[in-house]
């Protein structure tokens, strides 16, 4: 399966958020490095288990793609071999795929901005959630787009699907910080 051009262009803005130090490649510290900055972008402490959370799956969703790629532990991957790990693991399985590598970073992220505890995002926790990864991205805009059974809730199962359908070129509502 060849990538779209929406395809291969949102990989290549998710590759470029994951390169925090911006040296052209991704390895597990950029991952931690994005997951830090996101907790810190909402305040929370290091130690919480909220942030701990988040710290750790962002790491191992990198090692999952690395192992997956057929790559040994400490490896780094460019542009090009992101795009063919994310193309052969997530978007060839559609949904499916897009849920065993993103479902446990979406669920810490969730666990992150949910402030009233209830195990959804309301549209002010989304919108401290978009600010935190994305600044100048319509968050009210994005939340309906994903907001599928229009509860005014964002569930994990929805939040998953809307990643898949955006990486995947299903939609252009820009989500999730890239």
């Amino acid at each position: 399966m060849a990538l779209t051009d929406a395809q291969q262009e949102r990989l290549d803005q998710r590759f470029k958020l994951y390169d925090t130090n911006g040296d052209g490649r991704i390895d597990r510290s950029d991952l931690h490095e994005e997951a830090l900055r996101i907790v810190q972008a909402f305040g929370e402490p290091e130690g919480s288990l909220k942030a701990q959370q988040l710290l750790n799956a962002y790491p191992m969703m990198f090692d999952h793609l690395v192992r997956k790629g057929g790559h040994g532990a400490g490896a780094s991957l460019t542009k090009e071999q992101f795009r063919a790990i994310a193309e052969q693991e997530i978007l060839q399985h559609g949904q499916a795929g897009f849920a065993s590598v993103l479902r446990p970073s979406i669920q810490a992220m969730v666990a992150l901005c949910d402030t009233d505890g209830d195990g959804e995002v309301n549209p002010d926790e989304f919108d401290k959630w978009i600010n935190a990864i994305s600044p100048g991205i319509d968050a009210k805009a994005a939340f309906q787009a994903i907001d599928t059974d229009g509860n005014g809730q964002l569930t994990i199962d929805e939040l998953v699907a809307a990643v898949g359908r955006y990486h995947a070129g299903e939609t252009n509502a820009p989500l999730l910080g890239v």
